[in-house]
């Protein structure tokens, strides 16, 4: 007798995204959060309109290849210093995650502080957790598509105006604006604008958990630098154990055999990657603390103690300590390093800036004349000087030459530069035949600022005597 054939099995590789409902959580980080959203995009749309003699405060104007931040203006060369300030970022998130864990992906990462904007805007407009789960559950009607459609207008305005002040930070605001409006954008400028508010309407308002969960890499080697002293959002499984609701027909001795969980899932509903915290740390936790809050407000209203969810190590955990014994624990081997590490970056960083002259000199020999004989007897050499005044001030600027007997030059001995400038200078060097040997001399070009004598930069050069 023939068996019917076997259906193969089908393993499935990717699943389905579950739409996530946030509930809205009160309490201290809530109000931490939104501290945090406030100040960052306060800076972030307000700094391009921010003004510095004369000028935009921050901007960095790629076509003139000069970045104008506050009273510094910085140029290719000075490339160093971004390095410099990347390696100060990474160094402190380093840090930082190390004694708190991932505080920075919950309260100041762009992407949880543009999806808590996206998430007020939807609460507003389409009501609270539960209303938003019946109207996406209801068939279409004008009310729904109302309110969806004026959500993602809202949605679209938010994200088109941050795509508008991120390419104000490359090309000066006020003239963007008008631009704007006589619909006079270049091609690269609609590109950007169009592209960064694409990408905060998707990422905001419909990726969001996703980005944290399977887009951003910091959440996979995030543990690379934790350790059992790490302050993390945890559940206390002894005192929350067993879990289950209130029961008030339970007598005293069941009640104590009761943990002080209740089981009522907003540690859940408010968790906006939606995980469940009770079942320990994972990856897709984002510290954001929500969970935390919003046990604390269940504890509050059935009269236990605050804390069941809350900041805490495993260390502190397996060993019940105190809140001071954790404190204790911060200045270990891991954090002093990083300290050490940052605190001599940081100073080196600043040391540098506080030193860094704002004039540059670059002498470049004419390739086509190694060097020539000219009237009475003098040796000519033809150099061209790359001055650059990265000074906001324009200087005027004398330039003497030394290194050999009767060096001189033939060529006016000053030059003027507009502030934030770069200018080329030919000069022409000439010495007596006979006062310097012949092949490669060594000379020097000073260039000072008439105004400014600190103001100095020396530069060698090569002066050829043909043999």
């Amino acid at each position: 007798m023939n068996e019917a054939p076997t259906k193969p099995a089908v393993i499935r590789m990717y699943a389905a995204r579950e739409e996530i409902y946030p509930r809205e959580a009160k309490g201290r980080y809530a109000s931490l959060r939104w501290a945090c959203v406030w100040i960052t995009q306060l800076v972030f749309y307000g700094l391009p309109w921010m003004n510095w003699n004369g000028r935009q405060a921050v901007l960095f104007d790629l076509g003139a290849r000069k970045f104008y931040i506050f009273g510094m203006v910085l140029w290719p060369q000075d490339f160093i210093y971004l390095a410099a300030l990347l390696i100060i970022a990474a160094y402190l998130l380093f840090l930082v995650t190390a004694i708190a864990g991932r505080v920075w992906c919950g309260f100041a990462c762009p992407q949880t502080v543009y999806t808590e904007i996206f998430m007020w805007i939807e609460r507003k407009i389409e009501g609270a957790r539960s209303a938003r789960i019946r109207l996406d559950r209801q068939p279409w009607t004008a009310d729904k598509l109302a309110r969806k459609t004026a959500k993602h207008l809202a949605w679209g305005a938010v994200a088109l105006f941050t795509g508008f002040s991120f390419v104000a930070y490359f090309a000066p605001v006020r003239s963007l604006l008008a631009n704007i409006g006589a619909f006079a954008l270049g091609p690269w400028e609609w590109f950007w604008i169009g592209f960064y508010a694409f990408a905060t309407y998707g990422n905001a308002g419909w990726l969001r958990e996703q980005v944290c969960k399977y887009m951003c890499p910091y959440a996979r080697f995030q543990s690379a630098m934790f350790d059992k002293d790490t302050l993390i959002v945890t559940y206390d499984q002894e005192r929350g154990e067993p879990r289950g609701p209130i029961n008030p027909k339970a007598t005293a001795e069941e009640a104590k055999k009761k943990g002080d969980c209740i089981d009522c899932n907003m540690c859940v509903q408010v968790c906006p990657t939606g995980i469940d915290i009770r079942k320990g740390l994972q990856y897709e936790c984002i510290g954001c603390a929500a969970c935390v809050d919003a046990c604390n407000g269940v504890m509050d209203k059935i009269d236990l103690p605050r804390g069941l969810i809350r900041y805490s190590t495993d260390n502190a955990m397996d060993n019940k300590w105190s809140a001071k014994r954790i404190g204790q624990r911060i200045l270990r081997t891991r954090v002093l390093i990083y300290t050490g590490l940052l605190v001599l970056i940081v100073a080196g960083f600043g040391t540098a800036l506080a030193l860094r002259t704002p004039l540059k000199v670059d002498v470049i020999r004419d390739r086509g004349s190694m060097g020539r004989e000219v009237g009475d007897g003098l040796i000519e050499n033809v150099y061209r000087l790359q001055i650059m005044n990265t000074a906001e001030e324009g200087h005027s600027f004398r330039i003497k030459v030394s290194g050999l007997d009767s060096v001189r030059l033939a060529t006016p001995d000053q030059t003027v530069l507009d502030g934030a400038s770069t200018r080329a200078v030919p000069v022409r060097v000439q010495v007596d035949r006979g006062a310097a040997a012949k092949g490669s001399n060594q000379i020097e070009f000073e260039i000072t600022a008439v105004d400014d004598p600190s103001l100095t930069v020396r530069e060698k050069a090569v002066f050829i005597v043909p043999k």
